[in-house]
């Protein structure tokens, strides 16, 4: 583990501030930078700086060149050549001859680590350019938007009033219907507008047995309680139309045991779609399913029929949709799809679905949802990234904890992200070193291409998290707003693309996955939190306003028991960021770690300031924003 960021450190990362060139071309070359300040009495921080990468898996030693020098600190550049498709690199930053450390992306070392830790480089991952300026806003369809269609109520359906309590424990729990629909999603795009938010992620709406739809009973038509597949163009062409981009869900993992390809299977073992899954005696319902839930029996991908209809090819569910108005696919349970026994074609999965994308919509993201550390994933030319719950959700959680209490079917807490034990508390410190060390095993074009979630479809509701409540409705009287607000400054100011899950704008809250799926208030704006929508509104704003939150790397400065600092670098601005979870004193820097311009311009939260070569960050409870410079 690197230690505790300290002001003073040699900084890299894969940001065009210290990248410069197109690290897309394979066999090219890129301009590598190193910031290493000087020390607080002006000593230089470095009299070498040695690059060592990895070519063709033997290292290649580079000497880098001093620059520039200014006040504060020196620049170092060195030229590298991307000889193979991914490429890792290190730097030897020392200051004389026994002085030894190594810059990795987990921090700096003074001793050898693992090269696990390693920059990357990968030629094949091309993120799609319009990917990091988006604020992503996640809706269940069945509970955001309600209008009449004529599809019957299958016998399956328990017809819910729209303010009815959703049901989270039970056997009833995937079938309350509160009829929401795609029309009435498009009916409701202004509140898209009004939050500042421009991408629409739709968890699944194809036709299946259940209200949450990841038991497909066919990929290849919307199901009619949402519309049809008339409701999802007009969608499509709706959110077009605000300017906004549209990302489908599909599952690659597994069907419901209602799909057309199963019962066909069912029917006639000589059927092609046999092949499709995994029968044998050895399972306990006859076939392969997923964690053994007989209704979703798993995809065997080792299938080249089942490949070429899913994702391999123009004629594929993938590539269809994508022509009918999706901008991307988020990919369900991503982490299991190909990994079934002995048979491990996660990534050849991953890099085929990807190879359609490049076919038939070149623009289009292609994100793995990944419940823990998805980095092995993510070196290669598949999933452009990940929803980081490793490196965003579960550090943040267990930082801003703020101790849900007691109540009904919680008698210990909350359950910690899918293990028995109630969510941790732990200092800054350690959620730093979390953050450092999942970041640090993937390209930073993988992190800028992974989502950063405060909570989902799947998981309890932030604001519970935070101490705001367990009963599944809107925190009116804010008692975990504070931490909340601290939760959503740093999903706002952070690497990556922030998606909202619908209605936490409003304060809501929630105990569990099933019980965050609430149907969306239209009619009851009373008991929306208006202090916490517009926080909502103005760090969306914030980060749109500024290139260094959306395209800026991120440079660590500090980590505390009760704060945690950082600086987001671009070459057009440099923006300091310092978030507290509970009044502490003042934290004092020195000023040099903010270069060799230490003057600041507050943007939100509490103001800082440099007096004596000093720089002095509050103390309050929030999190404070300023220009550098």
């Amino acid at each position: 583990m690197p230690r505790h960021p300290h002001p003073l450190d040699p900084h890299h990362d894969g940001s065009v501030h210290y990248v410069v060139g197109d690290t897309s071309v394979l066999g090219g070359r890129v301009t590598l930078r190193v910031r290493v300040p000087h020390d607080e009495d002006g000593t230089p921080g470095a009299t070498r700086v040695v690059l060592r990468a990895v070519r063709d898996g033997e290292p290649a030693i580079g000497q880098a060149e001093q620059v520039s020098t200014d006040a504060a600190g020196a620049w170092w550049e060195v030229d590298l050549r991307l000889v193979n498709r991914l490429t890792s690199y290190r730097f030897l930053v020392s200051r004389g001859p026994h002085d030894f450390r190594w810059l990795t992306a987990t921090g700096v070392h003074d001793r050898d680590v693992s090269d696990g830790g390693d920059f990357r480089i990968s030629t094949d991952h091309r993120l799609p350019d319009w990917v990091a300026d988006q604020v992503g806003y996640q809706v269940f369809p069945d509970r955001f938007g309600r209008t009449e269609t004529d599809a019957p109520v299958p016998d399956w359906a328990i017809e819910c009033d729209w303010d009815q309590p959703v049901v989270h424990k039970g056997p009833d729990v995937p079938y309350q219907l509160y009829g929401g629909t795609l029309d009435g999603v498009a009916d409701h795009l202004d509140q898209l507008d009004v939050l500042g938010a421009t991408l629409l992620y739709l968890t699944p709406v194809f036709e299946a047995w259940s209200t949450h739809r990841y038991d497909a009973v066919s990929f290849d038509r919307v199901d009619p309680l949402l519309g049809g597949d008339e409701a999802l163009e007009r969608l499509a062409k709706a959110v077009h139309d605000h300017g906004l981009r549209l990302m489908g869900d599909l599952t690659t993992n597994h069907t419901g045991q209602h799909h057309d390809w199963f019962l066909r299977a069912l029917a006639d073992p000589d059927a092609p779609e046999r092949a499709f899954y995994r029968f044998s005696d050895e399972h306990p319902h006859g076939y392969a399913a997923w964690l053994d839930i007989e209704s979703l029996p798993k995809l065997d991908h080792t299938s080249q029929e089942m490949a070429r209809r899913l994702y391999a090819g123009e004629d594929s569910v993938v590539a269809h949709w994508l022509r009918r108005g999706l901008d991307g696919w988020r990919v369900d349970v991503a982490n299991m799809t190909g990994r079934l026994g002995g048979d491990d074609l996660a990534h050849t999965v991953a890099q085929r679905i990807r190879g359609t994308i490049d076919e038939v919509s070149p623009d289009a993201w292609l994100l793995a949802e990944h419940g823990h550390d998805a980095t092995a994933d993510l070196t290669g030319p598949g999933w452009h990234g990940t929803m980081d719950y490793a490196g965003f959700t579960r550090p943040v959680w267990c930082w801003l904890n703020g101790g849900a209490p007691d109540g009904p079917g919680l008698p210990h807490g909350l359950d910690y992200l899918g293990l028995p034990v109630d969510i941790p508390v732990l200092p800054g410190t350690a959620a730093v070193a979390t953050m450092r060390e999942v970041h640090g095993a993937m390209p930073w074009a993988s992190w800028q291409g992974s989502t950063m979630h405060l909570d989902s479809h799947d998981t309890p509701r932030f604001r519970t998290v935070t101490g705001g409540g367990t009963g599944g409705g809107t925190d009116l009287d804010g008692t975990g707003r504070d931490l909340h607000l601290v939760g959503l400054g740093l999903q706002m100011t952070m690497p990556g693309v922030p998606v909202v899950f619908m209605g936490d704008e409003l304060g809501l809250t929630a105990v569990d996955g099933e019980h965050a799926r609430t149907p969306y208030p239209w009619d009851r704006p009373d008991t929306w939190d208006r202090a916490t929508f517009e926080a909502y509104q103005q760090w969306i704003a914030l980060r749109r306003d500024h290139v260094a939150l959306r395209r800026g790397g991120l440079r660590w400065l500090h980590a505390g028991e009760d704060s945690m600092t950082y600086l987001r670098e671009h070459p057009d601005e440099t923006l300091l960021v310092h978030a507290v979870r509970r009044p502490a004193e003042a934290v004092a820097l020195p000023a040099g770690a903010l270069g060799p311009d230490a003057s600041l311009t507050a943007l939100a939260g509490d103001a800082a300031g440099v007096v004596d070569g000093v720089l002095r960050l509050p103390g309050t409870t929030g999190v404070s924003v300023h220009r550098v410079g």
